[in-house]
Parts: C-alpha cells; structure tokens; sequence
C-alpha cells in the first residue's frame, strides 16, 4: 500500500510504518500546488497530512486515493463532503493531544493571572516593576467555565481541579464522569459566561461553531475574566474580541489558535489581533509535544495497518466503504 505523509511526522511513526510493509513516501515541504500535482501523477493509497488543506481539487485529482488520515483529532482541514462524494474514507487521530492542548491551556491561565509575559517583556527592557505586577489573584476558588467537555475540556478539568478551581462548562450532554471526580456543573452557555474567571474554548470547528464566541456572547463575560481558544481560531469572532479589549470590557486573552493562519510553519504573519491590549499568543502549537505527537503517529501507524490488513477504517468520520482494488 502506498502511503504519502505530506507533513511533518515523528521519525518513530515513519520506521513503524515502514515496518509494516507500506511503501512510505515522506514529502512534508509539498505546499497545496504541489500536493495536487505529486496526487495526481502517483498512485498514492493513503494520504495523511496534519496541517496542510485537503480540498476538493486535490481529492478530485487523486487517481487510487482509498484514505485520508488526520493526524490529529480535528478534520476541518478536509474537504470531506468532497471525500465522501468519490468514495475516500477520511480518519482521525481523536484524544492522542488531549494532554499537550490542556497543559498549554492550563499554562495559558497561570501567564494571564501573573502576567507573565509582561513580566519577561519588562525585564528584558530593563525595567523592574514589582509594584505593578504583585496583583494577581491566583487560581484557587477561581471559576473555570469550559465551552465544550470533550477529551480535551475533561483534561483541562482534571488539571484544574487540582488548583482548587470551581468548573462549570457547557456542552450538548452532560459529562457524569467530570461531575463525579471533578464537582463539575453543567450549564448553559450563558451562565458559564457569566459566572467564569476563565473561559476555554474545547470544541470543533466548522459552519456550526463559527464565531460561536462573537460580541454577545464577550459582552456577557466579567470585565475581569480572561478568554482563552486553544481549538480553533473560527469559532472566536477576532474583531469582537479586539473590541471587547479595547474597550476594557474583559481582563484579557490568549490564544494559539486564529482566524487566519500560515499553512507554512515559518511565515509572515499579519494578524492584528496578537497587537490587541492584553493578548497573549501562541503558534498553535497545543498539540506540539513530544508526547502528543508520539502518540499521533502510533495511532495514525495503527490506523493505516489496520486498513491495509483488515479493510477497516478505525476513527472513521464519514460513512464510505473505499474500493481496496
């Protein structure tokens, strides 16, 4: 079976695979050009990418493709209504960076209680100011609003929770299991605003979930509360939130995600938002651990050798059956 990894990828993933018998082609410098072009003149079974873009017209151009695997857990990247319509399965790597995403969230809210960007800044400027910065409040007895109680959002609970930190969240369910361990309440999304210190944001992108978090939803959290999206940059309307901070109406931000993104890992990047009064950024790098990305490739490993073995697709997200001829 003919596997191209058209982006980086842990060198352990690439010998596992390997061992299993696949001809494996790792071309991870291919931007969107040159994945159309390199698909449509090879035979090329399995597709697994992590952040490029996946459209219709690569789909469309792919001569043999059987899968397309996210390495990863969310898929927006995929076009896979497009997917579906030439009968391509498209795969998942659910739950392997719940941990990496909850560290930086859970680091995100310690650097916004003690400003610890600030901090450096001033420092590194020669400045000392302790006066100024010795009014953090600390985490302990704090409220902890979680927007969506998935893999990642019980992770963020857990470590929360060992900070004495109350945690309320909001999703389409209860989460019996955060209740029990965690004393965590489920509300509606209104009252997580509200009542929060700290909102984070756990959930898929997409058309459903898009500025989920706009001007009503900022307007209804305290002045003092601080915002933070680790999922993806969508579903926070930026220029709300650039006028909510502006304004003074919220304590601050952080973000590793964003509207608008490079698809290169190194480029020029000209979103305004991170030149936002009390904003704090990352390179989206939540799931960027050593450990997350260990796990990824094993589950991507596993997920192709099942295929070419079995005929299984595992983490399947659309309901197709690929020709395996």
């Amino acid at each position: 079976m003919n596997v191209l990894i058209a982006d980086t990828f842990e060198p352990s993933g690439l010998a596992d695979l390997q061992k299993t018998g696949c001809a494996v082609t790792y071309e991870p410098q291919l931007d969107a050009e040159g994945l159309l072009d390199f698909i449509a003149d090879r035979d090329v079974d399995v597709l697994v990418v992590r952040s490029k873009r996946v459209t219709k017209p690569i789909i469309e151009a792919a001569r043999n493709l059987k899968l397309i695997v996210r390495a990863g857990s969310g898929y927006d990247t995929i076009d896979v209504a497009a997917a579906t319509e030439h009968g391509i399965a498209v795969s998942n790597c659910p739950g392997q960076n719940s941990v990496a995403v909850a560290e930086l969230t859970v680091g995100m809210m310690i650097a916004l209680d003690r400003r610890i960007v600030d901090n450096t800044d001033d420092l590194r400027r020669g400045v000392w100011n302790k006066k100024e910065y010795s009014k953090a409040r600390g985490l302990k007895g704090r409220t902890l609003g979680i927007v969506g109680m998935g893999r990642i959002g019980f992770e963020v609970a857990k470590r929360a929770a060992a900070f004495d930190m109350r945690i309320i969240y909001t999703d389409v369910v209860h989460h019996a299991e955060a209740e029990r361990l965690f004393g965590a309440r489920h509300m509606n999304l209104e009252q997580v605003l509200t009542q929060s210190d700290f909102v984070t944001v756990h959930v898929p992108g997409g058309p459903g979930t898009h500025h989920m978090i706009g001007a009503r939803q900022l307007a209804m959290m305290k002045p003092t509360a601080f915002l933070i999206n680790c999922s993806r940059g969508g579903i926070v309307d930026e220029s709300a939130l650039a006028h909510a901070l502006q304004a003074n109406h919220l304590g601050g931000a952080a973000l590793d995600v964003f509207e608008i993104e490079p698809t290169a890992g190194e480029h020029d990047f000209r979103d305004p938002i991170p030149r936002a009064p009390h904003v704090y950024g990352t390179h989206h790098i939540g799931a960027s651990t050593d450990q997350a990305q260990s796990a990824v490739a094993a589950e991507t490993v596993r997920i192709i050798h099942t295929f070419a073995t079995e005929h299984r697709v595992l983490n399947w997200v659309n309901p197709v059956t690929p020709a395996m001829a």
